[in-house]
């Protein structure tokens, strides 16, 4: 891949997404809780945090706020986070929020049979009304030069304007020569409001045209770029791969100007316990990381984020497929360790568990 040098480019990575405010009632029920844990999430911004709190790199987030002391607290703890705002807009409130607020989502972990429950509370959002010519991109990827952006479907599903400026920006970072990657994660109740999968597919293929980097599972592929091929398994329970390999092979005929795909293998055995791998394909091979069967998870909300912004970081900086794909299965089985959206591993331990390494303690 061609990827910029840091010493031309302000920014490692820019990512551009939808941050809300998580609301995580712990050990309790949404509907039963009396008190809540605040946390910032979003799919694109995750990737972001990822790449600056573990990985160490120089990244930012373009996003819009509500200019209200709920989008004042979203805004420090993104700063705890490190990761820049430079480029958010925030959009002045009217007092009660009719016609522009800041995203909620209410997150349950799951435990044992009982699976993760999410409920979000974003309508009217400042950033699900951002719109094409509303960001200066030539700004970003050509003043300030970014080596790597990054965005995904959820941002592109929020409303009938943000698929143009996810378009928008894709196109801008590829004059400027800006590696392009896409998380799909298909949401089918974000399209249903305007289009549903038709107008899902419409938008992820216009979007996939300028990709160099698409992420997503067997089921994103189907829904957000209509392929179907036989013999994909669902849940891949068993991890058979092939399936999803002819998928791949698929995607890369209709979609040459992808330089590499990839993909968690997550069998779920119950919220806690899950099977957990990965592989991508680069450059017209693939690679699988380390199989992880019976992976104990204490949160599983921000895995594939963080699974993400370890293959990004392991492409962008080790230049090596293998090691891309393994930094990536280890830091989303360490994200899932730990409570809220986002990273709390080191680089330290991402090394240590991509090299084999156990869970045996230190002192």
């Amino acid at each position: 891949m061609d990827i910029k040098s840091a010493s031309e480019c302000r920014w490692d990575e820019v990512s551009l997404g939808e941050v809300m405010l998580r609301l995580d009632p712990g050990e309790e029920r949404i509907h039963t809780a009396r008190s809540f844990r605040a946390w910032e999430g979003g799919g694109e911004y995750n990737v972001a945090r990822g790449l600056r709190r573990c990985f160490g790199l120089r990244t930012a987030v373009v996003t819009a706020f509500t200019d209200n002391p709920v989008g004042k607290l979203l805004e420090d703890l993104i700063l705890q986070g490190g990761v820049d705002m430079s480029h958010v807009r925030w959009v002045p409130y009217d007092g009660i929020g009719r016609e522009v607020r800041n995203g909620l989502n209410f997150t349950e972990r799951g435990f044992g049979v009982r699976g993760a429950v999410g409920c979000s509370d974003r309508g009217l959002t400042a950033a699900s009304q951002l719109k094409a010519g509303d960001i200066d991109w030539d700004a970003i990827f050509g003043n300030e030069g970014a080596r790597w952006f990054h965005t995904g479907g959820i941002f592109a599903a929020l409303s009938e304007t943000t698929g143009d400026v996810v378009i928008e920006a894709a196109k801008t970072a590829k004059k400027h020569g800006t590696l392009v990657s896409y998380d799909l994660n298909y949401r089918p109740s974000l399209w249903k409001g305007f289009g549903g999968i038709e107008r899902c597919r419409e938008i992820n293929r216009e979007i996939a045209k300028y990709v160099d980097v698409m992420i997503g599972n067997e089921e994103d592929f189907t829904a957000c770029l209509g392929f179907e091929v036989e013999g994909v398994d669902e849940n891949l329970t068993d991890l058979d791969v092939s399936g999803f390999q002819r998928m791949i092979e698929h995607a890369v005929r209709e979609y040459p100007n992808f330089q590499a795909t990839a993909t968690t293998l997550r069998g779920v055995k119950t919220a806690t316990v899950n099977d957990w791998g990965a592989m991508c394909w680069v450059d017209g091979r693939f690679y699988t990381a380390t199989h992880r069967p019976g992976l104990e998870i204490f949160d599983r909300v921000g895995g594939g984020d963080s699974f993400a912004s370890g293959f990004i970081y392991g492409l962008m900086e080790l230049g090596d497929p293998q090691q891309a794909i393994e930094y990536g299965a280890a830091h989303g089985a360490l994200a899932m360790t730990t409570p809220g959206d986002t990273t709390m591993a080191s680089l330290a331990e991402v090394k240590k568990l991509a090299g084999g390494g156990s869970a045996r303690v230190q002192r």
